[in-house]
């Protein structure tokens, strides 16, 4: 059997302030969810914390890039080297962000010990990069670049540390739970990076979507598959502590059902889990769903 294992990445580098002068809060989701007691209920063993560097954009404009560029790669190396020893010791990492640039660190690791896949569960595309800024918006917060950046599109500093870029190839990608309306998704099927919005999902039923999924990552030269969960996929009625609440989200029972098979397979190497934010949740509710869910899905039998 797996050891779970619980890692804090609570970095905030991949986000813009919310207001001038405000620091984004999703640094405090580990917090967060190790006081509803998150360590005991997963069963895991400890894993200590993954310290990022101070938040600061500084003199940071548009036309700079992504901000943050610099402590965020080396934190990226930090975080991946971390991972990298629990997934090589047959560990099962659970990684508690921190905002989506978290996912540079784990998709760096698993590109040193082999091809693995990613299972992007997200309620945005995520896809923003250089060559499509007309119909995305400038770049410049890597959180909302995190999938364009893990297929090596973005400045090499992110995306080709240490020359692994690109760390996920487009066709070992699953893209799920992206609002139906999601700008990215003409740019995806292009590409032929499989995606299923939320409307897919539930017409086709979420433990479908999930075995189809395994199915195509099982007939791949995959060494393992990865989840990256950020917590807007959820709906704002649910879950609106999040930097970008917009509605059409999966419910929980929707998200534990499609979590279920992916989190089951023998092959998922880990999960991290991004973007809520304590500070827009003043009774401690997201964090009481994300915990229940977790535990539901990752404990140890």
């Amino acid at each position: 059997m797996r050891r779970t294992v619980l890692i804090d990445a609570p970095s905030n580098l991949g986000l813009r302030p919310p207001a001038p002068g405000v620091v984004p809060g999703c640094y405090k989701l580990a917090g967060a969810l190790r006081d509803q007691g998150l360590l005991r209920r997963l069963g895991a063993r400890e894993g200590g914390v993954v310290v990022p560097p101070r938040y600061d954009p500084g003199e940071w404009k548009e036309s700079d890039g992504d901000f943050h560029a610099a402590p965020l790669a080396a934190y990226t190396r930090t975080l991946a080297a971390r991972v990298e020893g629990h997934v090589r010791g047959g560990d099962f990492p659970v990684v508690l962000g921190g905002d989506c640039s978290i996912l540079l660190g784990a998709v760096l690791a698993l590109r040193r010990l082999g091809r693995y896949g990613v299972v992007h569960l997200d309620g945005h595309g995520d896809f923003r990069h250089p060559g499509n800024t007309a119909v995305s918006g400038p770049v410049g917060a890597a959180a909302g670049e995190g999938l364009a950046q893990i297929t090596g599109r973005g400045q090499p500093d992110l995306t080709d540390l240490d020359g692994l870029g690109p760390y996920v190839r487009d066709e070992d990608l699953s893209v799920l739970g992206l609002r139906d309306a999601d700008e990215a998704q003409p740019e995806l099927t292009g590409l032929g990076i499989a995606h299923t919005p939320v409307g897919g999902i539930r017409r086709r039923g979420p433990e479908r979507v999930a075995r189809e999924v395994l199915t195509r990552f099982h007939r791949a030269p995959l060494d393992g598959f990865w989840i990256h969960l950020d917590a807007d996929v959820l709906d704002p009625s649910v879950m609106p502590a999040v930097d970008s609440p917009d509605p059409g989200g999966l419910l929980p029972g929707e998200l534990r059902a499609l979590l279920r098979p992916l989190a089951a397979s023998p092959r998922c190497a880990g999960v991290d889990v991004t973007i809520y934010d304590p500070d827009r949740d003043p009774e401690g509710a997201g964090a009481v769903l994300l915990a229940d869910l977790l535990e539901d899905v990752f404990a140890q039998p």
